[in-house]
């Protein structure tokens, strides 16, 4: 497998493209759901949203993570193993594979999310569905009051209102293949 491109610029350009757009980090979390502290770590470097958050910021800064990240768009819907881009942010061991080619209209992201053993995950709550087929490794996740031991082979699909987040509880990485709701536009 090829090397991610590991980006901790992303926050910098989101700062840029906020401060350009006249936006404040009030009514960038307002519109995003994600509190002003938070946006204000990512943007100088100090954390990294999961990828549900980033596809929400990006939508309300009216971009996309490829642009953010300068993953040129090749418009072709065959992705093949070992050529589909690869990028990571923030956390050493985190990384992401993209499988779909976002072309305009979009509903869904599809991707596969590797990570260290212990990763925690951004606790969440947003509108949209999510749903996980676990690959390799081992999680806990917690969805609501509930708790999931999750092993490879199991999934789980979800409202993504319902709060959750995931710890990788194996001694190994765990790769999770992803496919979430882009986020709906904001108002």
């Amino acid at each position: 497998m090829a090397q991610p491109i590991i980006t901790g610029k992303i926050g910098e350009a989101l700062r840029d493209r906020r401060k350009r757009m006249k936006i404040t980090l009030q009514e960038l979390a307002r519109r995003t759901d994600v509190t002003p502290g938070f946006l204000s770590q990512m943007e100088r470097g100090l954390c990294s949203p999961s990828l549900s958050s980033l596809l929400r910021i990006t939508q309300a800064l009216e971009t996309t993570i490829d642009e953010m990240l300068s993953i040129a768009p090749d418009g072709h819907p065959h992705l093949q193993e070992g050529k589909r881009p690869l990028w990571g942010m923030g956390d050493a061991g985190r990384f992401y594979e993209k499988l779909g080619p976002s072309f305009e209209g979009a509903t869904f992201y599809p991707t596969i999310v590797h990570r260290p053993s212990g990763h925690v995950s951004e606790h969440m709550k947003h509108p949209g569905e999510a749903f996980c087929y676990l690959m390799a490794g081992e999680l806990e996740y917690h969805l609501g009051k509930d708790v999931f031991v999750m092993r490879p082979g199991d999934t789980i699909h979800h409202d993504t209102m319902i709060p959750h987040h995931s710890i990788v509880t194996s001694a190994g990485e765990s790769v999770e293949l992803w496919v979430s709701t882009l986020p709906s536009k904001f108002k």
